[in-house]
């Protein structure tokens, strides 16, 4: 039989021909070019090889950026078990390169005849070589718990190249979505229905059928339904069904239209079974108006039937609200995803409006509460004011309905960024979850609840959870990188910042993450470049001071902090506190988190894993500080917290 080239890689098993690592009995299959770039490092193991020689070696044969190395690095430390933070296989050698650490040897022919088993035990080899550790991670306090923009733009979602995996024509990858479950016959893609109305500005109707829709589909505990963020991705787009199934990984779509005129609407669904293309049921339904959610709700019986599964009872709960009540909040949450001043007053407008036409619309109330804690992170309304109306709106939604989960996940979300109680916030965001198991936007949120608790392998679990269900949305890899900030795996943070900024190419405070981590891997000249690119002024004002710092420019540093500190010395006193602290500065850093305190700063929610802070962790002062916010090490491992993954 013909002698395979395999090696041994430290403790792992390598079949460069196969693309296979196996290591503890499993066997990880990797990219063809992600094994090129082991095999190379391989060649020069011991030596350190730059990002720029991968990139002529790897991929001559196309233009890409360095992100490609990133992403190619991060593949290979999940397939060998490395850890970026002790590498025993894959160093980084900070403004350097890589280098490879462990012993590479190669096992004789008679050990690995023919086809190498799976998981085959390695060969004896030799202790790795040792190499400096690299500075540990660094990461913001600034996260961003809200989905963006509703749809991706169609040049974008049209580079996916496979299930749960999508690859630009320029070559940057995207980072591949944890698998999630295998497609089977529950699982579901809700598209956007087409709207056929004369007058176009009726869109938001359209779309807003299709969301409800989805919604109670949701509320099937046996059924995978994917988010709307990335079903409606492909809106606009002339893509068949059973391709943009594979692309989400389901075996089922349902899709329709919408053709309103007056009072009167005409609805057409159907159900389509993926997998061959057929039609398993259809329906058109025409109605009044006024009688729109009960006719949703006839619609998404019907598709459950289809299923041979039970629609809850729970599916629609409470009062079904004023159409116009409805027609006004679906307009307010698509201004909101603006993210700008004139947006925020316009979503707050009408949802104010919906209230009144229907004061027990609990939807209206956690709309607006969310609008006013958005401007409060943006630095657009005063923190006081905006968690005072965020509370009393959220509240009001309460009472209307007591078992509405987004706002009890709105109340976890005060409770953690305003009013530093994490136990409530576990309680609030573990009861949320109960009502709703697979509801993405409280588990993002709760991802990040976990992280501050320093619960980083839950944290990064949701986030992946998340990102396999909802694959197309930039904020759950933007959120999924910083969590990997907090782990130290800090290729991965940039890999799926990258991500994010490939499906949202102005997404605020991604470039910023980016910078951030370059500078922790010793690379401050890249670091500037990716500050510079920074949409956010505010992003920008906070590194540039750090990133001034790295690169030895006193003066340029010192210049920037103090006009960060005079033009944000009230809404950014926990970041100037950080700024501080990179600086080597403890006196003023201390000082600064007593103001980021008396201010309530969001960010002080962070505050215990913050890396930022580690070279203050010996101070005398620190751990008194955290005690004082009920964030020392002790306290925080006293809360119960136990959110489980949808199965």
């Amino acid at each position: 039989m013909e002698h395979r080239r395999i090696l041994d890689i430290g403790d792992c098993r390598v079949d460069p021909t196969a693309d296979e690592v196996s290591r503890d009995g499993t066997t990880i299959k990797l990219e063809p070019r992600t094994m090129r770039v082991l095999m190379y490092l391989a060649e020069r193991a011991g030596e350190v090889v730059s990002v720029q020689e991968l990139l002529d070696r790897v991929w001559e044969d196309v233009v890409v950026t360095p992100d490609s190395v990133y992403t190619a690095i991060a593949a290979l430390r999940r397939a060998l078990g490395d850890d970026s933070r002790e590498p025993r296989y894959i160093a980084n050698v900070p403004r350097r390169g890589y280098r490879l650490v462990a012993a590479v040897t190669r096992p004789t022919p008679a050990a690995v005849p023919g086809p190498a088993p799976s998981g085959a035990p390695p060969a004896a080899a030799p202790a790795p070589a040792t190499s400096p550790k690299p500075p540990r991670g660094r990461r913001p306090a600034w996260w961003l718990a809200i989905p963006l923009a509703l749809a991706i733009a169609a040049i974008t979602y049209l580079l996916v190249a496979k299930p749960w995996v999508a690859r630009p024509a320029t070559g940057v990858p995207f980072v591949a979505a944890p698998a999630g479950p295998a497609t089977g016959d529950l699982s579901i893609a809700v598209l956007p229905f087409a709207n056929l109305s004369t007058d176009r500005d009726q869109e938001y109707f359209a779309d807003g059928i299709s969301e409800e829709l989805l919604s109670l589909l949701t509320n099937v505990p046996q059924l995978r339904v994917i988010s709307r963020s990335s079903a409606f991705s492909f809106k606009g787009q002339n893509l068949a069904v059973a391709e943009i199934a594979r692309r989400l990984n389901v075996a089922l779509v349902l899709e329709g239209s919408v053709r309103r005129a007056g009072p009167q609407v005409r609805i057409t669904a159907q159900l389509i079974d993926a997998r061959s293309d057929r039609q398993l049921w259809s329906e058109t339904y025409d109605c009044p108006l006024v009688n729109i959610f009960a006719l949703q709700d006839e619609i998404a019986a019907a598709v459950v039937s289809q299923l041979r599964l039970t629609l809850l009872g729970a599916a629609s709960k409470g009062k079904a609200p004023n159409p116009e009540a409805y027609a006004l909040v679906l307009q307010a949450r698509q201004v909101a995803l603006q993210r700008t001043a004139p947006g925020y007053e316009r979503a707050i407008a009408l949802f104010r409006q919906a209230r009144e036409k229907d004061p027990a619309y609990a939807a209206a109330w956690v709309g607006l509460a969310r609008v006013y804690i958005n401007q409060a992170n943006d630095g657009l309304r005063p923190i006081e004011e905006s968690y005072r109306l965020a509370r009393e709106a959220t509240d009001q939604a309460l009472a209307l309905d007591p078992e509405y989960a987004p706002a009890h996940a709105l109340l976890g979300r005060i409770a953690m960024t305003h009013d530093g109680d994490l136990a409530e916030a576990a309680h609030r965001y573990e009861h949320a979850l109960a009502l709703e198991p697979a509801n993405t936007d409280v588990m993002r949120s709760a991802a990040m609840l976990a992280s501050s608790l320093g619960r980083l392998e839950t944290s990064v679990a949701l986030g992946q959870f998340v990102t396999a269900r909802d694959p197309v949305n930039p904020t759950g890899y933007l959120n999924l990188g910083y969590d990997y900030f907090n782990a130290g795996r800090l290729d991965e943070a940039i890999a799926n910042l990258r991500t994010a900024l490939i499906l949202s190419p102005d997404h605020a405070v991604a470039q910023y993450g980016i910078a951030v981590a370059l500078l922790m891997k010793g690379e401050p000249e890249p670091a500037l470049a990716a500050m510079r690119k920074e949409s956010s002024a505010y992003w920008r004002a906070v590194g540039l001071p750090m990133v001034y710092h790295a690169l030895g420019r006193k003066a340029e540093s010192d210049a920037a902090l103090a006009e960060l500190i005079r033009e944000h010395h009230d809404d950014a006193a926990y970041n100037i506190a950080y700024v501080l602290a990179f600086r080597g500065e403890a006196d003023r850093t201390f000082e600064w988190l007593e103001k980021a305190i008396a201010y309530r700063d969001p960010g002080l929610d962070d505050i215990a894993v913050d890396p930022l802070f580690a070279n203050l962790h010996r101070d005398p002062r620190w751990l008194p500080l955290l005690r004082k916010l009920s964030k020392a090490p002790d306290q925080l491992a006293a809360i119960h917290f136990d959110v489980k993954l949808p199965k």
